[in-house]
């Protein structure tokens, strides 16, 4: 657990952060946002004593960081910036061993977890340790400044707009492997960003500063729906919205119990589970639980053999749409393809839910009439 009580910090006459008291527990992913100069860097940078603070107390586990050695306080944090920092004149297996190398881990131990943090990363040993970094793309070598900062296994990571140097297509993906990444290791994760789309993305609780101080700390969720403070406002743009019929997007209205198989089930095995369930379509994943496509038992009963893996019956055009996809578009797109659910998916290309026309009718029926039952059985 990591505890800011009463911190303040000055340059002369300037308050950067004003009396800030906030604690973050284990392994939550928090974001600290606002306009510039509001005090969020200062407010991250101050936990690893990069930026000393003038008046309060900050602990880590019950330890004043004050009385912790600076250099140990830091090998025990990891760190990230969006300038990443990679040694250039190092391969890559040598930049991500330097903490580990500085707390005198055997060579055998850091190949061990160079291998082990390539392949949590999807990136090959063998095509990626012995490179330069000017041999790899941007998202290549931000990718390698998150392992370098978990390589020795901070209970902490601090991450200053990481991704803010990048491309959006290439952040998009990043956030979506940073939080995939994140539940393998359960970290605790400080993440500064001025962007409240990849606030809402990333966080477990967002908090918001101003002048220093702490407008509101609350869930994206919570956020969204009742932001505290007109500035908050501001800053969610379109993100926020008022709970109407035109207003609903696919989060608001899907199915969330829904029967999905890997693309390795058998499809005798399916059948069986179809007809437990009493439907006549699965939806189908990969190992990594991303949408694949559906299987009807039509084409089962037709096409199917005993043993043969369900991907084989997969029709990989089944259309789908988003979470944060507008409900009435989803329902528009039901209606003209004439079939009877649509899978609602996550970013990450996870399944969500699915929407029928049931689903859609009774979430709708909700707004119109007050009905505050939980359709989403």
């Amino acid at each position: 657990m990591i505890v800011y009580e009463n911190v303040t910090k000055k340059y002369g006459d300037v308050t950067v952060v004003d009396n800030l008291s906030l604690t973050i527990d284990d392994g939550e992913f928090l974001v600290l946002i606002g306009p510039s100069g509001c005090g969020k860097t200062t407010t991250l940078k101050m936990l690893n004593r990069l930026i000393k603070y003038d008046e309060g107390n900050i602990y880590i586990d019950d330890s004043n960081i004050k009385e912790i050695n600076p250099v140990e306080l830091r090998r025990n944090i990891g760190y990230v910036i969006q300038q990443i920092g990679l040694f250039p004149n190092m391969t890559i297996e040598q930049n991500i061993s330097v903490v580990p190398s500085l707390l005198k881990w055997s060579k055998e131990k850091q190949h061990k977890r160079v291998r082990e943090l390539l392949e949590i990363a999807d990136l090959s040993y063998e095509e990626n340790a012995h490179k330069y970094p000017r041999e790899l793309s941007g998202g290549q070598q931000q990718r390698i400044g998150v392992l370098r900062a978990i390589a020795a296994g901070p209970p902490v990571v601090l991450m200053d707009e990481p991704f803010g140097a990048l491309d959006p297509i290439t952040r998009d993906i990043l956030q979506d492997e940073l939080k995939a990444l994140n539940k393998k290791l359960h970290k605790t994760i400080i993440f500064v960003t001025h962007d409240m789309g990849e606030a809402v993305k990333m966080a477990d609780r967002i908090v918001f500063m101003n002048e220093g101080k702490v407008l509101q700390a609350a869930s994206p969720e919570e956020m969204l729906e009742n932001p505290a403070h007109p500035m908050i406002s501001r800053f969610m743009g379109k993100l926020s919205y008022s709970r109407s019929g035109n207003d609903l997007i696919c989060a608001d209205v899907m199915r969330l119990k829904v029967l999905t198989v890997p693309e390795t089930k058998k499809t005798l095995e399916c059948i069986e589970l179809m007809k437990q369930r009493e439907i006549d379509s699965v939806i189908v994943v990969d190992k990594n639980n991303k949408y694949k496509g559906r299987a009807n038992i039509e084409d089962i009963m037709e096409h199917g053999k005993p043993g043969e893996p369900i991907i084989k019956m997969v029709k990989l055009d089944t259309p789908s749409v988003m979470v944060n996809t507008n409900a009435k578009d989803a329902f528009d797109h039901l209606i003209a393809t004439n079939i009877d659910y649509l899978a609602v998916l996550n970013r990450d290309k996870t399944v969500a839910g699915i929407i029928t026309k049931t689903s859609m009718t009774k979430s709708l029926a909700s707004v119109v009439w007050g009905d505050d039952n939980d359709y989403n059985d």
